[in-house]
C-alpha cells in the first residue's frame, strides 16, 4: 500500500476515534445529570431505564468499534494494515474505504459469515 494511502486512513481512523472518545464522555454525562433529577415514579423510571439501556447497547457496540480502530492504528504503526488475517493477501483499497477497521478481505470475510452461519 502506498504511504498516502495509509496516511489517509490513518487520519480516517483518528478522526473517528476522536469523535466517538468525545461521544463516549458526554453519554457519562448525560447519564450522570438524569440520575440526579430526584425520585422518579415507576412509569418515568421505566422510561428512563429503557432509554438507558438503549444508550448502553449502542455504546457498547461504539466500544468494541474503539477497540477495532486502535487495532487498526497499530496495524498500520507495523506494517500490516491493509493486509487479510486470514490469506494474508492484501484488501482492496475500496473495501478499506468502504470499512476502514476491516481485517479481512471479501472472500475471507464471506466465507466467515458463512460458517457462522451455518452454526447459528
Amino acid at each position: 500500500m502506498k504511504e498516502e494511502d495509509l496516511e489517509y486512513f490513518r487520519q480516517l481512523l483518528e478522526t473517528e476515534l476522536a469523535f466517538l472518545l468525545d461521544k463516549a464522555g458526554t453519554t457519562v454525562l448525560e447519564l450522570l445529570e438524569t440520575s440526579s433529577d430526584g425520585e422518579p415514579d415507576p412509569l418515568d423510571r421505566a422510561t428512563i431505564d429503557d432509554s438507558r439501556s438503549g444508550i448502553y447497547r449502542i455504546r457498547s457496540r461504539e466500544s468494541r468499534l474503539i477497540k477495532k480502530i486502535r487495532s487498526r492504528l497499530a496495524a498500520i504503526e507495523d506494517g500490516t494494515y491493509g493486509i487479510c488475517e486470514d490469506c494474508e493477501e492484501p484488501i482492496s483499497i475500496k473495501r478499506l474505504k468502504a470499512r476502514p477497521v476491516t481485517s479481512y478481505c471479501i472472500a475471507c470475510k464471506s466465507r466467515r459469515e458463512a460458517y457462522e452461519k451455518a452454526l447459528g
